[in-house]
């Protein structure tokens, strides 16, 4: 709640030539529920309307179908019959869904039959807001480095925020293609002495460290917690927001240290990811926890991590790299990827 609504314009061929009837959208993360009712508007230039809008906590609701329960009790009377969900995880035939990040299990046909939905479809969360990102009015976006504007192309969509997500939005003629990653479960790789030897530290407790043990919310703590262990400190953050907070203020220079690896890490996996999927049309940073540390994240290494890839640097400085408040952009991208999934029935 208190979120204002972003405009959004949408490159699916939905039909827009009238208001279409109302139905659930919601952008579902490992800390946040986020649910619009919601439909297409008739305006081409934003053809997805937001008429409600709440976010809930997940911890403090007994699954994501008790929500939905809550959220549909507040309209009014409003009939809804169907609707689309975008939340990381992979999904099962029989409906569920694997993900390491929610409190609870998901299962669509469960919710579907709870709730007396007709129909009620899964995107990627990732996929869901590339299908959004790239269609934000410039007023909303912050640029970190690159020109204003770049040639139509494969655009990349990246988001620590509970874990950490990643979608490529390709343009191919009249209907965008998004293909969903899982980004976040990729080996994490490191760029210098430091960061090998958190690296080192981190595999003294996992054979596997995937990059959002590193670069999410619980990775920040993580990179904090190793780092302190190397310093033979003892941390005294228990969240990451606490530590974000006293990295900020400056309070603490173990928190601000490993704010600063957090972001020189982003910088060079973003960078990896241009160059994997030939990224040309901009590069989007969404997630809960970039837009907290935005001033931060600009006097960061980021850039310079971002760039330093030998002789693909030149490329690279084309490319636009934006952060871009996430807010309503699941919410919204899970509308409009739900009216192309209706419309090509």
């Amino acid at each position: 709640m208190g979120e204002p609504v972003v405009a959004i314009a949408s490159p699916l061929p939905v039909d827009t030539a009238r208001p279409s009837a109302p139905f659930i959208a919601a952008d579902v993360g490992g800390t946040h529920v986020r649910i619009g009712l919601v439909r297409a508007s008739g305006d081409p230039a934003h053809p997805i309307s937001v008429l409600s809008y709440r976010k809930y906590v997940c911890a403090e609701h007994a699954g994501l179908a008790e929500i939905l329960e809550d959220f549909i009790a507040a309209l009014e009377g409003v009939a809804v019959q169907e609707g689309a969900i975008a939340s990381a995880g992979y999904p099962l035939e029989d409906g569920s869904l694997i993900t390491a990040n929610l409190p609870w299990r998901v299962s669509l046909s469960a919710i579907r039959e709870r709730l007396g939905f007709r129909e009620f479809r899964l995107v990627n969360d990732f996929e869901a807001v590339a299908h959004a990102a790239a269609y934000v009015d410039a007023s909303e976006v912050l640029r970190l480095t690159g020109p204003e504007t770049a040639p139509l192309g494969p655009t990349l969509v990246v988001g620590p925020g509970t874990g950490l997500g990643a979608a490529v939005w390709i343009p191919t003629g009249q209907r965008a293609v998004v293909l969903a990653t899982e980004a976040g479960q990729a080996a994490l790789t490191t760029g210098n002495a430091l960061e090998m030897a958190l690296l080192e530290h981190m595999l003294q407790q996992r054979s596997h460290v995937p990059t959002e043990h590193a670069l999410s919310g619980p990775g920040l703590k993580n990179l904090y917690t190793a780092l302190c262990a190397l310093r033979g400190a003892t941390p005294v953050h228990a969240t990451p927001g606490d530590i974000t907070a006293a990295a900020l203020a400056g309070r603490d220079a173990h928190a601000r240290e490993s704010l600063d690896v957090f972001c020189g890490l982003l910088g060079s996996m973003v960078g990896d990811m241009a160059l994997l999927y030939g990224v040309q049309g901009g590069i989007y940073l969404a997630g809960g926890i970039l837009p907290q540390i935005r001033e931060f994240l600009m006097r960061s290494s980021f850039v310079e991590r971002f760039l330093n890839k030998g002789p693909m640097r030149e490329a690279l400085e084309r490319i636009p790299v934006k952060l871009v408040e996430h807010g309503q952009l699941g919410v919204i991208g899970a509308a409009s990827w739900y009216l192309q999934q209706r419309e090509g029935a």
